[in-house]
């Protein structure tokens, strides 16, 4: 039987803008200095990469919203910056991608995070990180928990977006959780390995297989093992659902009604998968804000993944291409 039907699909897009998703987390840029190799560096044995080109794109929660928006599902965020430059670059950058209601507490302690990765040749040479990892204080934890707090009954969707940058709390996730649980709203996870036991009672959670096989202390390595860690997460953390993403094999899905699903990859090349956890969670979200149950909302996000790995970079895939990919295979 098939996952989805044309007729499905077609009323699932059409009802798209009608979704609305709150993303919170830590919020990002990227930034991508591009250029060539001609010649080791005399000082050390280190490449000389010269930079051609630059660009800055969002990142983390802000590439996850961005995906959202992309597929023409309603989108809203929230999260932490520095009080520097790239904090407004971040404003000024989510408003021209329709993200214009949003929460940017700026804390005076913290740099607004900055990846720089620089590439020559279609190959990452290096990554530099400028973050602060610290957990927020209890002031802004409770301006946050307020702010979430008051758009709940205009949201389909919580989506907490976990790069373990601080902003995300024990206490913070508790408390909305409840709060998001209690109105009926469908809460999705990208979750932190080293924080798995913080997710409880969710929706879903999006780990990939590495992170799973940490947090279930099994190692994934076939089908058995993926279900052990499936189910064993399930049943611990109390969830409705855990999407576990396989790279090159797809992605597993696990549901409370003892349902399993394999969704073989779709990807005709990979190139990146940088960022594309963010768009399974963010395509899977907005199809669930849409009216898609879990299977037919990873089943999309696969598709999506699909699409987005194929570009270097962090990508996003636009509600008519994906649309018409999807189309060409039912």
């Amino acid at each position: 039987m098939a996952i989805i039907t044309r007729d499905r699909l077609k009323e699932l897009f059409a009802n798209i803008e009608n979704g609305r998703v709150l993303v919170y987390g830590d919020l990002m840029l990227d930034q991508y200095l591009w250029g060539k190799v001609d010649r080791i560096s005399p000082e050390a044995p280190v490449p000389v990469v010269e930079v051609e080109s630059e660009s800055i794109l969002l990142g983390g929660a802000a590439n996850v919203a961005k995906n959202i928006a992309a597929i023409g599902c309603g989108v809203e965020i929230a999260g932490l910056v520095g009080d520097d430059p790239n904090a407004t670059r971040m404003k000024h950058m989510l408003e021209r991608e329709g993200i214009s209601r949003h929460k940017l507490i700026v804390d005076q302690k913290r740099p607004t995070t900055l990846k720089t990765r620089i590439i020559a040749h279609n190959q990452q040479v290096v990554r530099a990180d400028r973050e602060s990892r610290a957990e927020i204080d209890g002031y802004t934890e409770k301006e946050m928990i307020d702010y979430i707090e008051s758009r709940m009954d205009d949201i389909n969707c919580l989506l907490i977006s976990d790069y373990g940058k601080g902003a995300i709390t024990a206490a913070l996730l508790e408390r909305v959780v409840d709060l998001a649980r209690k109105k009926g709203k469908f809460v999705a996870v990208d979750p932190k390995e080293t924080y798995f036991r913080n997710y409880r009672r969710v929706s879903v959670i999006t780990p990939n297989n590495h992170e799973a096989s940490f947090a279930a202390g099994i190692r994934i390595h076939d089908e058995e093992t993926l279900k052990q860690v499936g189910w064993s997460l399930l049943k611990e953390l109390e969830l409705d659902s855990i999407l576990i993403t396989l790279g090159a094999k797809g992605m597993a899905l696990f549901e409370k009604d003892d349902s399993f699903n394999h969704l073989p990859t779709v990807a005709k090349k990979v190139y990146d998968v940088t960022g594309a956890g963010d768009t399974v969670i963010a395509v899977m979200t907005a199809m669930v804000a849409a009216g898609a149950n879990p299977l037919e909302a990873a089943y999309i996000a696969n598709q999506a993944a699909g699409i987005v790995v194929e570009f270097i970079g962090t990508a996003f895939v636009e509600k008519n291409t994906l649309y018409e990919t999807i189309l060409q295979q039912l």
